[in-house]
């Protein structure tokens, strides 16, 4: 039975809103009219570039109207969306590409720096496994491994579909809606808040890229009703605001009684921060979630209702989801216990493509094993205690310490590195990486961040370099991490010279 494209629906509002705006960003705005035409004409070039069902596309994205036309003509040629942003260094674009063996890539902003906007990458036979993941694959969304290389979560159009309508039951958009897109839309969270709104008639206000003072400028000026943010750019708003500059700016939003509703996800909110933030944006409602890209996100929703009594929870789970909680001998743990959090939902992912013992690792007995530590009380109210993984959570994007270390090896004079987090209040984790020279020879910073520039993300570049003359280790001889995070908080572990600002 051939499973429902997303084409369809988006078809559909497309055609029911017209002459509406639908994106609204860069100098740019697309009509819903505009928007299905522009798709239409780039589904035709893809067919004449031979791509057709269950082929993965590299669509580059950069938060600009064009990214949503390539995501629905991949859609209506039957590909599946591999998102990418247009400013990933090479050697993160060629770990995913060894991953998603997408057929080609779209970039729709091409002819702004002379390419082609289809490029052909791969004719390879695709073997049965992967068929089988990408046949009714809507989306392979990237997130970090703990082996340090990324994993393709493949989403089909039943689960995003699912999901969409699940979230839509809880915050009812619909064409009046005008929503302000700072999330990245590679990112799963930030691409379930545009569709969202375009599939229910409203507008997307794309910011290319986050700045508080714009962000709250665009709350305001643009009449934003809903938004999606993460913990760590509300930081960041905060922490340029002196207190009276702070309530002055949310008097201004308050008056102009356009902001409905904020979705805030991603990392751990925190109570201080949860408080104030309440206060901040009265009197529209803060829903707090918890999800994973390999669930299709929004797995729990903190109602606004259910803050004062249960503010330090991440709610309850939405209608459909189960949970457990289970310990290291694999017994379900009762309300109270720590164990790690497990789920059972219709909208996990079909896998990770490219890594068939991977996805089998991610369940167990047909529960995803989220690798959060979390209690539950008894109504079914559940608490993250921890991390079972050691991913660094640095605004909001999840880091794997392995990951840095590799790209640090390759540095010229980096003869050792080791990476961990360090808590932070404004990113809730920063990255900080103990180097070992090469004998005889010196590190320069600048010199170490210009390498780095051609490998990892910016975002993934360490906050905070230290020197040494030996990687820390326990009593078997193995590299022991929670040693350099105890060194570096007693101040054994000096920085180096501050690394140059990063943009």
């Amino acid at each position: 039975m051939t499973s429902p494209s997303l084409a369809d629906s988006f078809g559909a509002a497309c055609a029911r809103h017209g002459p509406a705006v639908a994106l609204d960003g860069d100098g740019l705005v697309l009509t819903y009219e505009a928007l299905w035409s522009r798709a239409e004409a780039t589904a035709t070039r893809l067919r004449k570039a031979g791509l057709g069902r269950g082929d993965p596309v590299m669509v580059r994205c950069s938060n600009h109207p064009t990214d949503f036309v390539g995501f629905f003509a991949a859609w209506l040629c039957g590909a599946v969306v591999a998102p990418v942003h247009r400013t990933a260094p090479p050697d993160v674009v060629a770990a995913i590409q060894a991953k998603a063996r997408c057929r080609a890539s779209l970039d729709l902003l091409a002819d702004r720096v002379d390419g082609p906007i289809v490029q052909r990458l791969d004719d390879e036979p695709v073997d049965e496994e992967r068929r089988v993941l990408l046949d009714t694959g809507a989306l392979v969304i990237f997130t970090s491994g703990s082996t340090g290389l990324p994993k393709g979560a493949v989403l089909s159009h039943a689960s995003v579909d699912g999901k969409l309508r699940q979230n839509q039951a809880l915050f009812r958009l619909d064409a009046r809606t005008s929503t302000l897109l700072v999330l990245s839309d590679t990112f799963s969270f930030g691409i379930w808040v545009a569709l969202l709104t375009l599939r229910e008639g409203g507008r997307v206000v794309m910011m290319p890229k986050f700045t508080p003072a714009m962000f709250l400028e665009q709350l305001v000026s643009a009449r934003i009703t809903f938004a999606g943010v993460v913990p760590t750019m509300i930081r960041a708003t905060f922490g340029t605001l002196p207190a009276s500059d702070r309530a002055q700016a949310g008097r201004r939003i308050a008056r102009a009684a356009c902001l409905r509703t904020v979705v805030i996800g991603g990392e751990p909110l925190g109570a201080q921060l949860s408080a104030d933030l309440r206060l901040f944006l009265d009197p529209a409602k803060l829903y707090d979630v918890y999800g994973l890209t390999e669930t299709t996100t929004s797995d729990f929703v903190l109602d606004p209702a259910d803050y004062p009594a249960r503010g330090a929870s991440i709610g309850r789970p939405f209608p459909g989801i189960r949970f457990r909680v289970v310990g290291d001998d694999g017994a379900e743990r009762p309300p109270g216990i720590a164990g790690e959090l497990q789920l059972h939902t219709p909208y996990i992912m079909s896998g990770y493509l490219g890594d068939g013992t991977l996805s089998r690792a991610a369940f167990d007995d047909g529960w995803f094993r989220t690798g959060d530590l979390a209690t539950f009380d008894d109504d079914g109210y559940v608490t993250i205690t921890g991390r079972s993984k050691e991913l660094i959570m640095r605004g909001g994007n999840k880091i794997t310490p392995l990951e840095v270390e590799r790209a640090l090896l390759r540095c010229a004079g980096v003869g050792g590195a080791l990476v961990t987090g360090m808590p932070d209040p404004i990113l809730g984790q920063r990255i900080h990486a103990l180097l070992v020279p090469r004998a005889g020879e010196t590190l320069a910073l600048d010199v170490l961040l210009d390498e780095l520039a051609s490998r990892l993300e910016r975002y993934k570049f360490p906050d905070v370099f230290h020197l040494d003359s030996q990687l820390p280790t326990g009593r078997t001889g193995k590299i022991d991490r929670q040693q350099l995070q105890q060194r570096i908080d007693s101040g054994v572990l000096p920085p180096m010279d501050e690394p140059p600002r990063r943009g």
